[in-house]
């Protein structure tokens, strides 16, 4: 997809009917016209709604948020920006401004975090809140790192940023976003953090499984340090 220079919004999607059309609606009121959607094989309206909006609807091949995202990426390769949102209404649209700022200062990557100063999560329970500090603690940790958030995949990058991290990437599933992050941080890339406030989604229930996940993200950062060379 060519945009000459605008921004590109990737949308991973599965069965979100009754959010996408909220979302969508309102990164076209904002002026976003380059907006992929990429249907997990959904058995509800979600493609349709999509296109509706506008949207260029791609139908995911595999299973999976990771491998969603690792199958469009070479199609906004046209992008002066690529942004990652999610398509619960989570994550507010009037943030991508922000991200685009920070991009156009000194960083190649700029990730949304709910623990800095002014960002926060209407939608994080104790033991997620828990989880998600141990993991960005072992990611700082081994990777000498100052993350704040880590398993919110709220973010945009520079059109290099994209095309040195993609050919590297190969999660499947809500791993990919802990992949992503260790990724720039080994290619040595500037990321920067911004503040991002997380909202509870509107309708429907998250795909997202606490232990399972938990589990393959540890494992994820577990894999990147044994083979970080």
């Amino acid at each position: 997809m060519n945009n000459n220079g605008k921004t590109s919004i990737i949308v991973p999607a599965r069965n979100e009917e009754a959010n996408i059309a909220d979302i969508l609606g309102e990164l076209r009121r904002m002026g976003y016209d380059d907006i992929l959607v990429i249907d997990g094989n959904s058995k509800d309206g979600t493609a349709e709604i999509a296109k509706k909006y506008g949207a260029h609807v791609v139908r995911q091949n595999g299973v999976g948020k990771g491998a969603a995202i690792r199958q469009v990426l070479d199609q906004v390769n046209g992008a002066d920006i690529v942004v990652l949102m999610d398509a619960d209404g989570s994550m507010r649209p009037r943030e991508i401004p922000f991200l685009e700022e920070a991009l156009a200062s000194d960083a190649e990557v700029v990730k949304g975090s709910r623990f800095l100063p002014g960002g926060y999560s209407e939608d994080m329970n104790l033991l997620r809140r828990i989880g998600n500090h141990f993991l960005m603690s072992l990611v700082n940790l081994l990777w000498s790192a100052n993350y704040t958030d880590l398993c919110y995949g709220f973010a945009a990058f520079r059109k290099d940023a994209v095309e040195k991290i993609a050919p590297f990437l190969a999660s499947e599933n809500f791993e990919i976003e802990t992949e992503i992050f260790i990724k720039a941080k080994k290619l040595e890339l500037k990321v920067r953090e911004i503040p991002s406030i997380e909202l509870r989604r509107k309708y429907g229930k998250s795909n997202l499984k606490i232990f399972p996940d938990g589990l393959r993200i540890l494992r994820e950062i577990i894999s990147e340090f044994i083979f970080s060379k």
